[in-house]
């Protein structure tokens, strides 16, 4: 995802937040309105703005306790239904103060969906709903059809706005979880590439060189010659075995620039990060292409593991290399070996290495080798 999850949360619970204000504001707005109109006394207005403010003061914690997860109801829930209850009972019930109840009613059962089962939402929905219809309808004699749709479509709606909302957040969230773990995997698989070719490289003949230099520790004193023979076939296992890892660091030295550029964009872009990739290397030598080879490697893992980039631009040109990410988050962990290791070689070579933060608050790692 190209949203940060912490970044979604926030708009996606501030945008809520502020719909709750601009409802909290509409009901005050309508009591003192009705306290001007003398409609209301002073002192049911205060006790009822009160109590409002105490509804629209819990929403919020309601809202973040359940955002993540679905908990169970809890006595704040319980106390933000008596606070809306108290505030609506002191307005004079008519056809205003009915859609200020109904926008309460809706709001209290959207809080309670995000605690309750789905067949207790609607099991709630249906007495509250039903509740407040009989109230309106037997203290203002409205039709009772009126009241009920009214009422059913502010509290529904409104449930299932809450709902989506809060599923838009856990889309979010996974999909971010997903491509994390994506990365750990696209690492761990590179790291069991390596183990494998070790293990097949020595795991024989370490084996079979521990059982013959066993055997000729026990025939050293019985049969000196047997013994010889048997060191001396060590010793020729472990020249090949020698000859083994080198010509495989060799090859693993050799990188192929081209396919490391592949390899590095198919993990980015499994991590759920845009891979954009312009490189001219035709006129350098192969060593010069080995050691950017390298680089991009150790680049690409850099950014899966310390990074939350969602976007990288990998650029080479004249035998300058430079791959830029936005996934810069506070201040950037300390080198570690694999850039220390890549910057010793680099400057071995004649070459240039520098890994550091932009001040457009993004990641350049820029490498040069010697044309």
């Amino acid at each position: 995802m190209a949203a940060r999850p912490d970044t979604a949360r926030k708009i996606l619970i501030y945008w809520m937040d502020g719909l709750v204000v601009f409802v909290a504001i509409l009901s005050i707005v309508f009591t003192l309105a009705a306290a001007a109109e003398g409609t209301l006394s002073p002192l049911a207005a205060a006790v009822s703005i009160v109590c409002a403010l105490g509804f629209y003061g819990l929403f919020p914690f309601l809202l973040r306790d359940a955002f993540d997860t679905r908990p169970r109801p809890t006595v704040k829930l319980l106390l933000a239904a008596v606070f809306a209850v108290a505030a609506l009972a002191l307005l004079p019930l008519d056809a205003d103060a009915a859609s200020v109840w109904m926008q309460t009613e809706g709001l209290w059962l959207a809080a309670a969906a995000l605690y309750l089962r789905p067949w207790a939402t609607a099991g709630l929905t249906v007495a509250v709903v039903t509740a407040v219809t009989v109230y309106t309808v037997l203290m203002t004699e409205q039709a009772w059809q009126g009241v009920l749709l009214g009422s059913t479509v502010a509290s529904v709606s409104m449930v299932v706005a809450m709902l989506l909302w809060r599923w838009l957040w856990w889309v979010i969230r996974d999909a971010y979880n997903s491509r994390e773990a994506k990365a750990r995997l696209a690492v761990a698989e590179e790291r069991l590439r390596f183990a494998r070719d070790l293990h097949d490289l020595l795991g024989h003949s370490l084996s079979v060189i521990t059982l013959k230099s066993e055997l000729a520790a026990k025939l050293a004193s019985k049969d000196t010659g047997r013994a010889a023979a048997e060191m001396a076939e060590v010793r020729a296992l472990a020249a090949e075995s020698l000859a083994e890892v080198q010509q495989a660091v060799h090859g693993y030295q050799a990188l192929d620039l081209d396919e490391e550029l592949d390899g590095v964009r198919a993990a980015l872009e499994a991590a759920g990060a845009r891979c954009d990739i312009v490189a001219r290397a035709d006129g350098l030598s192969p060593a010069a292409r080995a050691l950017l080879a390298w680089a991009v490697r150790e680049g690409g893992t850099n950014v899966l593991k310390h990074s939350r980039a969602t976007r990288c631009a990998i650029t080479i040109h004249g035998g300058v290399l430079e791959m830029l990410n936005d996934g810069v988050h506070g201040e950037p962990a300390p080198p570690g070996n694999g850039l220390r290791g890549l910057s010793e070689r680099l400057a071995t070579a004649g070459g240039s290495f520098s890994a550091a933060p932009t001040p457009a608050g993004e990641f350049l790692l820029r490498a040069a080798v010697p044309a």
